[in-house]
């Protein structure tokens, strides 16, 4: 590595500070939704995975977002947490983690409306597709369900405190596999974000209406897993909508995030991951395109005092080292590239290219042949 590149990101492998945590350094692996839990219980090859990306330089693991109940779930063989099974697969995976010197975060998941009745987990668990309002989401495909149907009508919880209670004893089954911290996934259309979205929450209650009434929900979630995990609690945001047919009108998304990052960061968190505008992963509904474009890092920085900052969406190493040194990040947190590198971090530090091809057709494979789910997870190579 030439000496210039060293210096152009060496901010980046300085020491991080996080709630009650030290990690090694400012890179974060971002959750990434792979499909390799068969009954939704993680596997041995799911420990393989962790243990390599946390042994190729991640300051960081965020695990893939984690079912905390039996919402069935967008993708197929999605992981949970909710059984002592689940449990004990998790503290491999984490015990492997830490064997590496990294740490990992649990990432805690409520589809809400975007389930589906006929998706396995769901028909188990017995209930109804809950959401705060029966407002179904526009667009959307289940691959795995037979015709690939969209999104139904949901129905309305009559209490959120019960849903409440389960992310709560989502946090203690977290804590029990050994995770570091747990963060909110408050990102990408699902529960957090249907309650904080106007067009999805039209309830009449405390639940509903005002920005201080849609915010509820996600604040009070985040306080039982600061009951549960001190302050090692984190949520990740992404405010400029779209996925998921969630996204208000620019001033209501302003007036609405901005209330809730203000409220959130008074609770003590240990980070924010906020998720920028990217263009590739916008959707089209109605002939029109559905997020709501604005600069998320200038626009919420501000309302952010006292937990640190992770910026998401197609950072550079090189950029993020710069906007450490600016001060309006602490870290990067990377997505796609960690599913074809298990090394970014040192190929980061190393002034490596970051060039395994993708093998799309098996990145959200399912089935029961082992070998087929290695092809595309774990057969990325490290750079020599």
């Amino acid at each position: 590595m030439s000496s210039t590149l060293a210096s152009a990101v060496s901010n980046l492998f300085e020491p991080l500070q996080l709630g009650s945590i030290t990690v090694q350094n400012r890179i974060q692996m971002a959750a990434l939704t792979r499909n390799r839990a068969p009954n939704a219980v993680p596997t041995d090859l799911m420990r393989e995975h962790y243990a390599q990306r946390a042994r190729g330089g991640t300051g960081l693991i965020v695990a893939e977002a984690i079912l905390i109940i039996r919402q069935g779930t967008e993708w197929a063989e999605a992981p949970g947490i909710w059984s002592c099974e689940q449990v004990a697969a998790w503290k491999k995976i984490t015990d492997a983690v830490h064997a590496e010197g990294s740490h990992i975060y649990a990432q805690l998941w409520h589809l809400g409306r975007v389930s589906h009745p006929e998706a396995p987990q769901q028909k188990l668990a017995g209930t109804p597709v809950y959401a705060p309002s029966a407002i179904s989401a526009r667009g959307g495909k289940f691959r795995f369900i037979p015709g690939q149907p969209g999104y139904t009508t949901p129905t309305e919880i009559e209490d959120p405190t019960l849903l409440i209670e389960q992310f709560r004893l989502a946090a203690i089954n977290a804590k029990e596999a050994g995770f570091d911290g747990v963060e909110l996934h408050g990102a990408n259309g699902y529960l957090i974000a249907q309650f904080l979205d106007s067009g999805a929450n039209q309830r009449t209650d405390k639940w509903g209406g005002s920005v201080e009434n849609r915010s509820r929900f996600g604040l009070e979630v985040l306080k039982v897993f600061k009951s549960v995990f001190g302050a090692n609690v984190a949520v990740k945001l992404s405010y400029a909508g779209g996925y998921n047919d969630v996204g208000m009108p620019l001033p209501e998304t302003i007036e609405t995030f901005t209330y809730f990052i203000s409220e959130a960061d008074k609770l003590g968190l240990s980070y924010f991951a906020l998720v920028r505008y990217v263009a590739r992963l916008d959707i089209t509904l109605d002939g029109k395109l559905r997020a709501i474009q604005h600069d998320v890092l200038e626009t919420y920085r501000p309302y952010i005092k006292n937990a640190k900052l992770y910026l998401n969406g197609e950072v550079s190493g090189e950029e993020g080292a710069k906007l450490v040194e600016e001060g309006k990040i602490d870290g990067v947190s990377i997505g796609l590239l960690y599913v074809t590198h298990p090394d970014v971090g040192n190929r980061i530090r190393d002034g490596k290219p970051l060039d395994n091809v993708p093998n799309f057709p098996a990145m959200q494979i399912g089935g029961d042949d082992e070998t087929r789910w290695y092809i595309g997870y774990n057969d990325y190579p490290a750079a020599s």
